[in-house]
């Protein structure tokens, strides 16, 4: 009887360490998806702290650029060197915040990703032979960010 209870214990104890072993691979793969489920979670959170902030700027811009329009279009008419600083330091801003001017070249193809025409007008110059739009007068410029998000299209008047 004795020699019997030696040989279950061996058998019992390696059936131990084989569930033990099992339920410690088990505990890895958990271990191991929790870690990369936080992983994702971080970048996630960053991710949306990151647009987040851009929305923001973006609402405060969009506000903005009517201002500087103002003051562009009263220094046209005054030609004030206060103002014309004014708009340097303004569009400096702009810039530090990532944007940059859509200003379109007057004969320059239309692009609609980053313009909006306003007004279709009949020129009566034969150089636009192309059947393309083209750029007849610049209305109001643009602004875009650098990755190429458009926050306000160039408003133009094309020709066909």
């Amino acid at each position: 009887m004795d020699n019997m209870t030696k040989d279950k214990k061996p058998k019992i104890k390696e059936e131990k360490v084989d569930k033990v072993h099992q339920e410690l691979e088990i505990v890895k793969g958990m271990l191991a998806r929790t870690l990369a489920d936080y992983d994702n979670l971080s970048k996630r959170v960053e991710r949306e702290r990151s647009d987040l902030g851009k929305i923001a700027t973006v609402g405060i811009i969009i506000k903005l650029l009517p201002v500087l329009d103002n003051i562009e279009l009263t220094q046209s008419h005054l030609q004030d060197a206060g103002l014309a600083i004014s708009i340097v330091e303004f569009k400096k801003v702009l810039a530090e915040e990532g944007l940059s001017e859509i200003t379109p070249e007057i004969g320059s193809t239309f692009d609609e990703s980053t313009m909006e025409a306003i007004e279709v007008v009949d020129t009566k110059s034969d150089n636009n032979n192309s059947g393309e739009a083209k750029i007849a007068e610049v209305v109001l410029t643009g602004w875009k960010f650098n990755d190429g998000t458009v926050v306000r299209h160039a408003k133009v008047k094309v020709n066909k």
